[in-house]
């Protein structure tokens, strides 16, 4: 069955409402300056003590230093930090060494074949990859798909499961899971009524379709 990660989770509601649905990881886009659905580490911190023990809280940071991160995480006790940016092999380490009981996620922007060494180069340093779309300066979070092809590639590659994130919908989520056979599947943009919201029935209908067998 195939995880579902909900992410840029921005209130209590949306966060228990994703949970009860059956979203595997809720990611919270902790004091990311320009992003729509970012949130303060107290408002990240007081949703995640809320959670079910059976939904995974996701850190999702673009910064670049151990330090912040560690201090961030250290607040906020999420499961998993999820690394975008270009964030070296050596501050990865610092995180690992100082919070050895939290997961890592590298994020990777599927651009073309070049990507799978890209991916290739994080796999012993992390515990999953995240597959994204970049767009511009963005590295992440666009709300675009990118070559699925290359994803299917990467998923082969690596020794990581890998969640497969880039302008997913309810409406083409059982085509990327039949393309790509990821790990799990991350939304946030394509379950929303309006920004910092989310949309139940498209939550719904997103998780169902993910977790459907004959995919």
């Amino acid at each position: 069955m195939t995880k579902v990660k909900i992410c840029g989770i921005t209130n209590e509601e949306d966060a228990l409402k994703a949970a009860i649905l059956g979203a595997n990881y809720l990611g919270f886009l902790v004091e990311i300056g320009f992003a729509e659905d970012k949130v303060t580490r107290k408002q990240a911190k007081d949703i995640i003590r809320k959670l079910p023990l059976e939904t995974t809280p996701v850190f999702v940071t673009y910064l670049q230093k151990a330090g912040p991160i560690i201090e961030i995480a250290e607040e906020i006790n999420p499961s998993i930090i999820q690394l975008h940016n270009d964030i070296s092999i050596e501050e990865i380490g610092k995180i690992r060494k100082a919070l050895p009981k939290i997961k890592l996620t590298k994020s990777i922007s599927v651009i073309d074949e070049n990507s799978i060494n890209e991916a290739k180069k994080y796999e012993k340093y992390v515990d999953f990859i995240l597959l994204d779309t970049k767009s511009g300066k963005r590295k992440g979070g666009t709300g675009k798909t990118h070559n699925w092809s290359i994803s299917r590639k990467i998923v082969k590659s690596v020794k990581n499961k890998v969640f497969l994130a880039g302008g997913l919908n309810p409406g083409n989520v059982k085509q990327a899971i039949k393309e790509v056979k990821p790990y799990a599947v991350d939304t946030n943009s394509g379950v929303k009524s309006k920004p910092r919201k989310k949309d139940y029935k498209k939550l719904e209908s997103f998780i169902r379709k993910a977790g459907e067998k004959n995919v």
